[in-house]
């Protein structure tokens, strides 16, 4: 029996067992045990729970009885057989006929009962659940998955989410997000964005789509391994794909793919965006503009080559542009003018 198929029927015999009068601290102890266990576990109860829900607990399994015990010894039979006494006056033979009309449409709405539960499952768990979600300029958004993995959108970004039986897909259509993947062997978590795929089993990293039109790709990993595919080649062959460990930073363009190994401290700096900061190490002043105009509607603008080619480093909330462009008036050979929404970098030197 697969996998799945066990970790559903128990999933199915705790809900049977919680239904019960009889239900204990222990044995909702128990259950939590087995949630905890696995998020397979959490994730078999969560959708079996709701498909219970949805066709109302089976309350027509009782065929008009409230007791959830079975009926006792003899109950079916006083109610629709034959009279113990001889010497009792004859049946209501049209009232029997009645009952036996009740019980058989009591087991006809039983069997459609479990038919609609059989059918909402076979939708909840063939059918692929899908979803878009999407970030304005300057916010960020956590999304919780029903296979227990986790998105962080970042700023100006959209997701579509497609969880099924054999694939967990996700199209980038645009801006970056931090994948935070439930480990499911017998599903793996591929990210599109453009021609190039990321496939993991179970792991935590970024995608940012940008650059060359939209084409471009950056892929930054903290935990696990991750595959980096790239499409068909002009020749029409499938090129290798790329395999990044942690501490990885993958930049992938129309000429190929450059990666830079370093640490895991070093990958989370690059992904401090989460916590509402950007963390510059010698980078161009040009780079660092392309950052901070991912966040914010007020854009900062290079006015001169000198001016973008100037090497910074720090560590910035980017939500505060006035901040960082008093800085750079402060600290270098820069000076600002505003024009209408934008401020425009200009060398103070010339």
């Amino acid at each position: 029996m697969a996998a799945g198929t066990q970790t559903e029927r128990a999933a199915a015999a705790w809900l049977a067992r919680m239904d019960r009068e009889d239900w204990s601290p222990a044995a909702q102890a128990a259950l939590d045990a087995w949630i905890d266990e696995a998020t397979a576990h959490r994730v078999a109860f969560l959708r079996m729970r709701a498909t219970w829900e949805e066709s109302g607990r089976l309350a027509a399994l009782g065929a008009g009885r409230r007791s959830p015990d079975p009926p006792p010894r003899g109950h079916w039979h006083a109610a629709f057989g034959p009279a113990r006494n001889r010497n009792a006056p004859a049946p209501d033979r049209d009232a029997m006929r009645s009952r036996r009309r009740a019980w058989w449409l009591g087991g006809i709405a039983a069997a459609l009962a479990v038919s609609l539960v059989l059918g909402l499952a076979w939708l909840r768990f063939d059918r692929p659940m899908e979803a878009t979600y999407r970030t304005a300029m300057g916010d960020l958004r956590a999304i919780d998955l029903a296979d227990g993995s986790r998105i962080t959108l970042s700023s100006d970004s959209t997701v579509r989410v497609s969880l099924g039986r054999g694939e967990r897909h996700v199209v980038l259509d645009r801006g970056e997000a931090f994948f935070d993947v439930a480990k499911d062997r017998s599903r793996p978590f591929v990210i599109a964005a453009g021609e190039r795929r990321v496939r993991v089993v179970g792991t935590r990293f970024a995608v940012r789509r940008g650059g060359d039109a939209g084409t471009g790709l950056r892929v930054v990993v903290t935990q696990g391994l991750v595959q980096l595919e790239s499409g068909p080649g002009a020749d029409g062959r499938t090129r290798a794909s790329t395999l990044l460990p942690p501490g990885s930073v993958a930049v992938a363009s129309g000429t190929g793919i450059v990666v830079r190994t370093g640490t895991v401290a070093d990958a989370e700096r690059a992904l401090d965006w989460r916590n509402g900061f950007l963390d510059f190490n010698d980078t161009t002043l040009a780079e660092a503009v392309d950052e901070f105009n991912r966040y914010n509607r007020r854009k900062l603008v290079i006015g001169d080559p000198d001016t973008g080619a100037l090497r910074i480093g720090g560590h910035f909330r980017w939500s505060n542009v006035e901040a960082f462009v008093r800085l750079l008036e402060l600290g270098f050979p820069v000076r600002a003018e505003a024009r209408g929404d934008a401020v425009v970098l200009h060398s103070s030197n010339g």
